[in-house]
């Protein structure tokens, strides 16, 4: 598939600074328009659809809801494909340990823990830096990426899911979900825009995947 015209909407709760984002897909997607909008409308009319996710859960949550980008981001999911980024992932789930405890979306199944380091071990908590992400089963967005490729991870909480939603696994005290796939949705725990030459591929992948 060409990405010539294709719209892509990278989801603005107005919560950070999403320019990385957008150079990043604008960087692999040079003939699409690519464009940063909390515009529902905007969202519905885009080819392809990126939920990012900065900050804590609490904040973001409150700001998915007060715009009715929960809705959104489902109609979404059923028509084209999505790609969710790091707090855009945990979102997604049902319940998350922080700030007290927060609700999800509920799309997927499983909640969101804090990272906790094993008996008689110490964990640096929030996992940062790059870290190595092993593909538990095929899927287009892996495309032209190697096996334990490196990516670029900040997150201090990860998601609790059943394996047939697992599409790649890391290591950080724990194994957790690196990336989880569901018919047209896609999301990494890690960030592909801080990920180098893997992620921009792994974003051109996103340019060129149908979906489903």
């Amino acid at each position: 598939m060409t990405d010539f015209r294709l719209r892509v909407a990278v989801i603005d709760c107005g919560l950070g600074n999403l320019h990385s984002v957008h150079k990043a897909l604008a960087a692999v997607a040079s003939r699409a328009e690519v464009v940063v909008t909390g515009d529902p409308a905007q969202i519905a009319a885009a080819d392809r659809v990126v939920f990012p996710g900065v900050g804590a859960i609490r904040d973001c949550m409150a700001c998915i809801r007060a715009g009715g980008f929960g809705e959104v981001v489902r109609k979404a999911i059923a028509e084209k494909p999505v790609l969710g980024i790091c707090l855009g992932l945990q979102a997604l789930f049902a319940h998350s340990e922080e700030n007290g405890g927060v609700a999800g979306l509920g799309i997927l199944p499983g909640e969101v823990r804090r990272f906790r380091a094993p008996p008689g071990e110490r964990l640096k908590v929030p996992h940062m830096g790059w870290n190595r992400v092993h593909r538990t089963r095929d899927h287009p967005m892996w495309r032209g990426i190697d096996q334990d490729e490196y990516f670029y991870f900040v997150h201090s909480y990860h998601a609790v899911t059943e394996p047939e939603w697992v599409a790649a696994t890391c290591r950080h005290g724990v194994e957790f979900p690196a990336a989880v796939a569901q018919g047209n949705l896609f999301a990494v725990q890690f960030h592909p825009e801080k990920s180098q030459r893997a992620g921009l591929q792994l974003l051109k992948n996103f340019i060129q995947w149908r979906g489903e």
